[in-house]
């Protein structure tokens, strides 16, 4: 950390970390279902082993690239004005999808839509609110009516016979 907040050049090192992680994990669960080549071709797991190599050697050369060149060592990623910038962005969308999985995708898109509006956007409450409303009659529309793709529905779609 700087005194500022979180350096750059930690935050680096953590990407490259945790990309290569995620390369490992793809390579072990590749490795799983067979990584091979058999007489009819190659196993479930030989293309995404290699896709899992590629992201390793990809994070390990920026891990490299970091530690040793001591890039960005000095500047600031992340301090109490980007931090907060960032948490008006991403706690409305854990909120929304924490509401869409208890009350269902629609009251989470209206709700999402009526306070992103509401307080990012400064309207006024009931253009906020009938835009998330507006919304949320089209998304219904479009998919269950037109595409037929059910989507995530919750108690009061049930309450309204919305199955």
């Amino acid at each position: 950390m700087t005194h500022n907040g979180i350096s750059r050049y930690t935050m680096e090192i953590a990407t490259a970390l945790l990309t290569g992680a995620i390369g490992m994990a793809i390579c072990y669960g590749a490795w799983q279902v067979g990584t091979g080549w058999t007489p009819s071709g190659p196993d479930s797991g030989y293309f995404p082993f290699w896709i899992g190599i590629l992201i390793v050697a990809g994070s390990l050369v920026n891990l490299l690239r970091t530690v040793i060149g001591h890039r960005h060592k000095d500047e600031t990623f992340l301090d109490a004005a980007r931090l907060r910038s960032l948490a008006r962005f991403t706690l409305p969308i854990i909120g929304f999808a924490i509401v869409s999985l208890l009350l269902g995708l629609y009251v989470g898109t209206t709700l999402y839509v009526l306070f992103a509006m509401r307080l990012q956007g400064h309207y006024a409450w009931w253009k906020s609110l009938a835009s998330g409303i507006a919304i949320s009659i089209c998304f219904y529309l479009l998919f269950e009516l037109v595409f037929q793709v059910p989507l995530l529905k919750g108690p009061l779609e049930h309450a309204f016979g919305i199955y």
